[in-house]
């Protein structure tokens, strides 16, 4: 297990991969069973993975892609999808506070309207909030890929409805970024690009 700060200073997004290395489906499994414990606004949990490793559908994805070499040599490329209704799942979510006594019957009743009235008929906020909610799961799945000694590289360089139509993803279903997974063909840490400093980023008040 690696300590926090440095995982964060080894990860780098790997621009090709090493061919033909299959990640074993239960540590995929074991990846995602962490990333589901990433925030999301409400705990509504907007996001949804579609993980690709079959040779010839990586293929239909990568002409969707641009034809990027890296999802050739990857060992999956997954889809990060965030869900514009999730915000209707809040009942089934909130119920199992309700039933331990967590929340009284007003509480729930009263969280249950305020996301309805955050989201109902509202779509660019649903679509905002499905797109934010992925990424942070996303960040958190390549952190957790990288503690488990794979690499990762986020893309968003694909035509999302060539993606969505190889997927049959309905419309609910927005594709927030792709990520490829395998390990790093340089396999050593390459020198990091600029970074500004704290100061230029960052203001304190």
């Amino acid at each position: 297990m690696s300590t926090f700060t440095d995982l964060v200073q080894s990860r780098r997004s790997a621009m090709n991969f090493v061919e033909g290395i299959k990640i074993p489906q239960n540590e995929l499994e074991d990846m995602f069973s962490l990333t589901r414990l990433a925030p999301s606004s409400s705990n509504l949990q907007h996001t949804h993975y579609k993980v690709i490793s079959d040779p010839a559908l990586k293929e239909e994805i990568r002409r969707g892609a641009y034809d990027q070499y890296k999802i050739h040599t990857a060992s999956a490329v997954i889809i990060v999808l965030g869900d514009k209704l999730a915000y209707q799942q809040a009942p089934e979510i909130y119920s199992g506070l309700k039933l331990l006594g967590a929340m009284s019957q007003e509480e729930y009743d009263n969280t249950i309207q305020s996301i309805n009235d955050a989201y109902e008929g509202n779509d660019a906020f649903q679509r905002d909030e499905a797109i934010r909610n992925a990424s942070l799961s996303a960040m958190q799945f390549m952190l957790i890929a990288k503690d488990k000694g794979w690499d990762t590289c986020p893309m968003i360089g694909f035509d999302p409805d060539a993606i969505k139509a190889t997927l049959n993803i309905p419309d609910h279903l927005v594709p927030a970024l792709m990520i490829t997974i395998g390990k790093d063909y340089k396999r050593k840490i390459r020198p990091r690009g600029y970074r500004k400093p704290v100061n230029e980023f960052v203001e304190f008040f």
